[in-house]
């Protein structure tokens, strides 16, 4: 199902609609800052092994998990004062940060059973942050490729009715913004050592 929505200020009962989609281990798309994405429960068996069979994914390989506060993201995530204090300064913003993840969230990832590592967003959009605010729990999250719509050419604009039109038949829910502008790839943090930040990938968040 694709529902329109005002991006700065979307309809509660669209976004209610979307929560019992990943209640029920389905998988919901909307745009973020950086790109289309689609989301599910990481504590949902069903919704994460849609989600990595959508993208024809190993389980070993890492997506991000979107937060929209920090108290979340330290539910999953060893944050100690350091990283803290940065984060209050660059969220919401156009980064990934990795860390150190919490027995909470290993158990129902297969990538961070083996690292122990995880990645989390907390995107600048306010779509995003309802939809996690409403459903109350953070969201493991993909990207929207060409790739995934068998789409060859790479210059193609994807919109919201492409993706509900090819992906129907996998995907529970798309939350359509209409015309987006997105910022680019996210700026790749590592902070598994806190007091010794590494910048694993440049990209649209401003780290200097």
């Amino acid at each position: 199902m694709i529902e329109y929505v005002i991006a700065q200020n979307p309809d509660d009962r669209i976004i209610n609609r979307a929560c019992k989609v990943l209640e029920k281990g389905g998988l919901v798309c909307l745009p973020t800052d950086s790109n289309w994405v689609v989301v599910a429960d990481p504590a949902s068996k069903a919704g994460v092994k849609s989600l990595y069979k959508l993208k024809k994914a190993d389980p070993q390989k890492h997506f991000s998990v979107l937060c929209d506060t920090i108290a979340k993201a330290m539910e999953i995530a060893h944050i100690e004062t350091t990283a803290f204090r940065l984060l209050k300064k660059k969220i919401p913003g156009h980064f990934t940060f990795i860390f150190r993840a919490k027995k909470s969230i290993i158990k129902y990832l297969e990538a961070s059973k083996r690292d122990h590592e995880i990645g989390i967003r907390f995107p600048p959009c306010i779509l995003v942050q309802r939809l996690i605010e409403a459903y109350g729990n953070v969201l493991l999250s993909t990207n929207i490729t060409h790739e995934v719509l068998s789409i060859e050419d790479e210059s193609v604009e994807i919109y919201g009715y492409l993706i509900g039109d090819t992906l129907s038949n996998t995907i529970g829910h798309v939350l359509d913004t209409g015309e987006t502008e997105f910022a680019g790839p996210s700026t790749i943090v590592n902070l598994t050592d806190e007091a010794n930040p590494v910048v694993v990938r440049r990209g649209a968040g401003d780290w200097d």
